[in-house]
This record gives structure tokens, sequence and C-alpha cells, in this order.
């Protein structure tokens, strides 16, 4: 039987009610409290995730930039010193390896964070890819991360750091803070539609950097939170997940995040041909929202049906705490996406109507 791995954090979540489950090969936390409340926590003051899980790469040399730009579809030329963009990397045909982060801490210096499930992949295809001049390293196994994220999140981190965070704008980062004696890369990123920073530390400093947040916060609310709330945050907001939204049978444009696409850059990049068409003849598919009519919860994987033929399936759905109602997001023949439409989803022996909304389901204010 193969052990799950564990972050730096393992030996402590118990001490704050963590239970914990197998995701996707590893030991993590599902909630603290619950689900609900630690949703609720993130929407209106703040929580605090270990993502420990998810994986850091380094791309060193001079050619470091030309390198990217061939295996991701945004485009890494426009990123600046101190910036972050979020890019998608796909296969020939346009389906997608994985979505991603990319720092950049010099010309010849990115920092790539990866999906925790496809660490091993990722690699594999950018070391299948590697070019001269350009020096790829796996620094997962060093690096911890983790994420305060909520209205109130600048606040509380404040206290523990004299560099000025509202300084450190949305998808910028700086590399060089001190947070209780930890030198620590901090960004104003996140995976839950509100705002918040995402810190990247050595594993050694993890323990006392999630105490201490923990223990500025505990007046004001902060709770510690799991993978059920970073669901329901990410989902509300729309933002996607690998495995569900982005898959290597489903583009970039298909799955919705069109905006890390430019297919007008001038390098070339694998699947550009394809999302160009795409692009200029219109998707066959797209995902789409839905909200539910009837009672019922629509589930990943859940057929979606207009009259006998099956048009789509549901990639993720849940019944919003936020909105407190049943939403989706669902895979559609592009006949079927416009907004009101109008269709049923297969909930176990029933046909469930439903109809297509706009999205994110939430936007902060």
């Amino acid at each position: 039987m193969s052990t799950l791995k564990t972050t730096p954090l393992i030996e402590v979540y118990k001490d704050y009610g963590g239970k914990t489950i197998d995701f996707g090969g590893w030991d993590l936390p599902v909630q603290f409290s619950s689900i609900k409340e630690e949703h609720q926590a993130v929407r209106e003051r703040a929580g605090l995730f270990d993502v420990s899980h998810m994986g850091e790469f380094t791309v060193k040399g001079d050619r470091a930039e030309s390198y990217l730009q061939k295996l991701v579809t945004n485009d890494v030329s426009k990123l600046k010193v101190g910036g972050a963009q979020y890019t998608a990397m796909c296969y020939e045909d346009g389906g997608t390896v994985d979505d991603l982060i990319i720092y950049k801490k010099a010309d010849d210096d990115f920092l790539i964070v990866v999906n925790a499930s496809n660490i091993e992949k990722d690699f594999e295809w950018m070391e299948k890819h590697l070019v001269d001049g350009v020096r790829l390293n796996n620094i997962s196994d060093e690096i911890a991360q983790l994420a305060i994220q909520g209205p109130i999140a600048e606040e509380v981190l404040q206290k523990l750091t004299s560099t000025n965070l509202s300084e450190i704008t949305f998808f910028k980062f700086q590399d060089d803070v001190e947070i209780e004696g930890a030198k620590v890369l901090v960004s104003r990123t996140g995976y839950t539609g509100e705002d918040g920073f995402e810190i990247y530390c050595q594993k050694s400093d993890a323990v006392m950097l999630w105490k201490k947040i923990l223990e500025v916060g505990k007046a004001d609310g902060v709770l510690p939170c799991g993978l059920g709330s970073r669901d329901t945050l990410r989902f509300e907001a729309r933002l996607a997940l690998y495995g569900q939204e982005l898959t290597s049978e489903i583009t970039p444009l298909e799955a919705g995040i069109g905006f890390a696409v430019k297919v007008d850059k001038d390098s070339d990049f694998f699947g550009k041909e394809t999302l160009k068409l795409q692009k200029e003849e219109g998707l066959k598919r797209k995902i789409v929202g839905l909200e539910m009519i009837d009672k019922g919860i629509p589930r990943t994987g859940y057929e979606v049906f207009v009259g006998e033929n099956q048009v789509g399936a549901i990639t993720s759905g849940t019944q919003s705490p936020t909105l407190n109602k049943n939403v989706g997001l669902a895979l559609v023949d592009i006949e079927f996406a416009p907004l009101n439409t109008i269709v049923e989803v297969q909930v176990r022996k029933k046909r469930l109507k439903a109809k297509v909304v706009k999205t994110p389901f939430y936007k902060r204010a």
C-alpha cells in the first residue's frame, strides 16, 4: 500500500481540529470546523489554507523566457520583474497539460507553480522540451505554501511584517519579505475569488508561520480552512479546476480561460494552431454555468440532456454556500450555451430541469 504524501503541517492539523482525506495521494485536511463556516470566514473576514502540496519549478538561464513562450499560451514577454501571470500549458492538439502561474524574479529567473496532481507529468513535459541555455529544477520538496484569503487578509498579515503589503498589488509579488524572521515570497494571488496572499516559504518555517498568522488573526475571526471550502470558494468565483474544467481533452478556450491564451504572440507554442482555429471558427462546445430549477445538486460527471439527446456533462457542482442555490458548471454543445437555455441534468434516476446562467456565480464587490 502506498504511503500518502504529507505537508510540513501534518502534525499540527489535529491541534486545530483538522479532518484529513486522501487527496490525489496527499493526506490533506478537508475541513477544520465546517466547510460552510470556513467558506463564510473567507468571504467575510479571512481564512488560512495549507497549499504546500502545490508544485514549484525554477526555470533559469539566458533562454528561459523564449523557452516558456514555446510552452505556454499566455505572452510571457509582457511579464515584468515582480509580476505574476496565469497561463496554461497545452499539448499539440490544444488539450491542456495544466494551468499554472509564472513568477518573474529576473530576466533569466522564473518560478513556475503547478497543480499538485500534475507535478511529475508537468516536469516530464517541460524536461522533454528543454533547450540549451535553460536550467529546469523541481524544488517542490523544498517549498511550503500558505494562502491567507479574504477581505481582511492584508490587515492581518501586515501585523507580522514591516514590508508595506499594500504595495504588492494584484498579481504582483515580493520575494524578500520577512515575516517573524522567516524570509518568504509573498504574492497577491489566490484561488478563492477574494483578496489575499500566497506565501512561499522554506518547509522548516511553515508551522511557525501557520501558528503566528492564526494567532494574530484569532480576534478578527480568521479560521484555518481545508480543501472543502477551497473548492466551494473557487467554484463560486468560476476558477477552473484541473481534472474537471481543464483536462487533456478540454482546451483553455473551451474551459473559459481565453484571457490567458494569446494566439497573436510572435512565438509558436504547443496547441497554437488548434486554439487559433477555435478562435477564428468559433467553439463547438464550452463550459457554462447552470442553476437548478428543480430540486437537486448537479455533481461532477452527471449528464446534461436536451430532449433525448445528451448535450454535455457537469464538470463541477454544489450547493453554493454564498447564494444558497444549487449550481454547476457544465461542458455543453455550443448551441445550448446561450443564457437562459433550459436543459435537464440526470441526477441519479431523475432528469431535473436547470437553466444556463451567467458566471462567475460570485464576484466580490
